[in-house]
């Protein structure tokens, strides 16, 4: 029996969210507004989804079909006038299957996206170490100070690896969203790897600062 289609509200935006990322959001739309008290109301997830053609503020954008979905994890602020700024998490992967206009904002019906199995062998071992290694130096490059050192924690699931390392990385949204779409972790890991080396080069620079602490703080350690 084929799945059941869940029914997704959808944020699009400029920009792509990996799982397990976080991000904080300025709701200032109506409709937007709208799909957040519903979500907060009944605790439900809605979607982040990269902006094919189209903008942000219009009322019909044509999305990606693959995008996040993501979970409110704190109302931040709540402006006199209704706007208001959240804290989201990315949470797993979705395919959208239909689109549905039909409400003040949009809504898809959706399905999971699957990631591919891996097993276990020598190159799966060499890639997510290699990751891990080059990860760390470029951890270290950003934020290591005289005043304190730096630890970093991975995650241990290699997908979650996968994502953390592309959410913290410099990219375009076109490369970010074929991240996203990769079901395969050890290519989306190999396909990482000389973007970690280039820009481990460019954290010699001095001054030259990608990410701030607040991005890193669950799985870096200041000793």
């Amino acid at each position: 029996m084929a799945q059941e289609l869940e029914e997704l509200p959808l944020f699009p935006l400029n920009t792509v969210l990996f799982p397990y990322a976080s991000v904080q959001l300025h709701v200032f739309e109506d409709r937007y507004r709208e799909m957040i008290r519903n979500c907060l109301e009944f605790d439900r997830p809605f979607g982040i989804v990269l902006i094919r053609a189209g903008s942000e503020v219009d009322q019909h954008v044509d999305p990606y079909m693959v995008g996040t979905a993501v979970r409110i994890v704190q109302v931040v602020h709540t402006y006199d006038d209704g706007r208001m700024d959240i804290q989201v998490q990315g949470e797993r992967r979705f395919r959208i299957r239909e689109l549905d206009e039909s409400h003040s904002y949009l809504v898809g019906r959706v399905e999971p996206v699957i990631e591919h199995a891996i097993e276990e062998s020598d190159r799966a071992e060499e890639l997510l170490s290699r990751a891990r290694e080059e990860f760390e130096i470029l951890i270290k490059r950003l934020f290591d100070r005289q005043e304190f050192s730096v630890q970093v924690v991975f995650p241990t699931d290699p997908v979650a690896l996968s994502f953390t390392i592309a959410n913290l990385l410099q990219m375009e949204n076109l490369e970010k969203q074929r991240l996203l779409e990769a079901t395969d972790t050890l290519e989306r890991v190999e396909d990482l790897l000389p973007i970690l080396e280039t820009q481990i080069l460019e954290a010699r620079q001095p001054n030259y600062y990608r990410i701030g602490g607040s991005d890193v703080r669950e799985w870096i350690t200041p000793n």
